[in-house]
């Protein structure tokens, strides 16, 4: 860990502004205590206010302006809780758990060649992390089509690269073709994403001999350690399962690839 941990709390949070960037992609930007102590990588819970949906939302964070104490959530819409909150406006309020996950460890990658690579809703915690990074940073990013998001914020940050499946913008592929194509190399990996994106990085990886830490926060469910719908096998043996698992959503999301089975 790079800081020490600040313990997670239930909070109000106000809706300072939300649009929708991309189809089913909403910027949610919220004010909060929490934003002061935002480490990249880490996510909040946030809780519907309709009572069917019994749990709480994981969603990652975007990024994070601790001047303003705002947070802001770029999320897609992936059922009735992230769908009610997609109506919000201005002026409404929330309740979010927080902050959750480990984050990715700033210090692996000082002074050295970054990959930063998103996929899809993998995208938006990139953002945080190529804000924090003192490191030489090229972001890669994967998309179905061009109905792109982020990459002008990001492309604040470090230089882009884009895939898109349908080959509509950039390299026709995905982020492991932005490698090939334009004969990229680095020291370190930092990724979120898909799970056969972090697959095919795990074996990158592997084959290069370089570190890579990835995010698995999109196999959570709670995100809280309330369902156990997040376990991934490791090689370390789990504390409180006593196997070979851990849960995501409180011993991630982010790993070092070559210490998960994915």
């Amino acid at each position: 860990m790079d800081s020490q941990v600040v313990p997670k709390k239930k909070v109000e949070a106000t809706i300072f502004s939300q649009k929708q960037i991309a189809e089913q992609i909403y910027d949610l930007w919220l004010e909060t205590e929490l934003a002061q102590d935002v480490r990249a990588g880490q996510f909040v819970a946030v809780y519907p206010k309709n009572a069917a949906t019994l749990l709480p939302r994981p969603i990652s964070i975007c990024e994070a302006d601790k001047d303003q104490c705002r947070l802001r959530l770029v999320y897609r819409i992936a059922g009735k809780g992230t769908a009610e909150f997609s109506s919000y406006k201005a002026g409404d309020t929330l309740e979010l758990l927080g902050l959750l996950g480990n984050g990715f460890p700033i210090q692996a990658a000082k002074g050295r060649r970054v990959f930063l690579m998103g996929g899809g809703i993998g995208i938006p915690p990139m953002l945080q992390l190529a804000k924090e990074l003192d490191a030489e940073k090229q972001i890669l990013l994967g998309y179905r089509n061009q109905d792109l998001f982020l990459q002008d914020d990001l492309g604040e940050k470090g230089q882009v690269y884009i895939a898109t499946e349908d080959g509509s913008v950039g390299v026709h592929g995905n982020v492991m073709d932005i490698i090939r194509v334009n004969d990229l190399h680095a020291d370190v990996i930092m990724a979120c994403g898909p799970m056969p994106m972090l697959r095919a990085i795990k074996q990158y990886a592997a084959e290069q001999q370089i570190d890579a830490y990835i995010s698995l926060e999109e196999r959570m469910a709670c995100g809280v350690g309330a369902c156990l719908g997040c376990v991934c096998r490791t090689k370390e043996i789990d504390g409180h399962s006593h196997v070979h698992n851990a849960r995501i959503c409180t011993d991630g999301p982010v790993f070092e690839a070559k210490e998960v089975d994915i």
